[in-house]
């Protein structure tokens, strides 16, 4: 069953606050192999962690990311929203994959410019919609792309002939043996997000996905680590 890769959502974000170098590292300590987190620009073009286009929700403050200087924002977050390049380093020789919310051709470029510089492109990979994807692809023709899908109709295989994505990624709901099946099938490796509880996600590994992607990096490990013991039963009940 640890055939599956588990990808820590935002980091660990029961244990730190998400898309923060304390929530990666605390899901790389807890078993994920792989962990997701989002990338925005600062006004100076700055990739940083931050999954929400203003600071409102996880720092209080009603500011758009977009008017703020990189370090406008390490003064108003303490240095809490980390740059990627902080992040690659954090995470060491575990995969990234990132997720490009509101991402256009020329902020592409930088995040993708910045993983090179890295030294990091054979360790992140990119997930997302079409338009973002296929600005992925247009900058790195060689990156790996999760190609993030939201409905039970297939994308056309003009797209998929264009993005080459190496995965298809599906909201945990819409997965069944016969998606898997649809999607293995036709050369591609499904990942579905994003999955909290226990039984969505052995119904999950049921369903034959290759990767799972949770708010719960502890209790997906223990799934895929086998049958439960007594103690995830009693956890089960608590």
């Amino acid at each position: 069953m640890r055939g599956v890769t588990a990808v820590g959502h935002r980091g660990d974000p029961y244990v730190a606050r998400e898309n923060t170098l304390p929530s990666l590292r605390a899901a790389i300590d807890r078993g994920a192999d792989a962990v997701e987190v989002d990338v925005r620009l600062t006004r100076d073009g700055v990739p940083v962690l931050l999954h929400d286009d203003t600071l409102r929700r996880l720092w209080g403050h009603d500011l758009p990311l977009t008017r703020l200087s990189h370090a406008q924002l390490t003064e108003l977050t303490g240095g809490g929203v980390p740059t990627l390049a902080a992040a690659l380093t954090a995470a060491g020789g575990h995969r990234l994959m990132l997720d490009l919310p509101g991402a256009d051709e020329a902020s592409v470029r930088t995040v993708v410019g910045a993983v090179h510089e890295g030294g990091a492109a054979d360790r992140v990979y990119y997930t997302g919609g079409p338009a973002g994807m296929l600005a992925v692809r247009d900058a790195d023709p060689g990156a790996e792309i999760a190609l993030t899908w939201t409905t039970l109709a297939p994308p056309r295989p003009v797209l998929l002939a264009s993005l080459r994505p190496r995965w298809l990624n599906y909201r945990f709901g819409l997965v069944s043996r016969e998606l898997a099946e649809e999607v293995h099938a036709s050369g591609y490796l499904l990942s579905a997000w994003t999955a909290d509880t226990r039984g969505a996600m052995r119904r999950l590994v049921g369903c034959g996905v290759d990767s799972i992607t949770t708010n719960r990096v502890d209790a997906l490990t223990r799934v895929l680590a086998g049958p439960r013991t007594g103690e995830d039963r009693r956890r089960r009940r608590a």
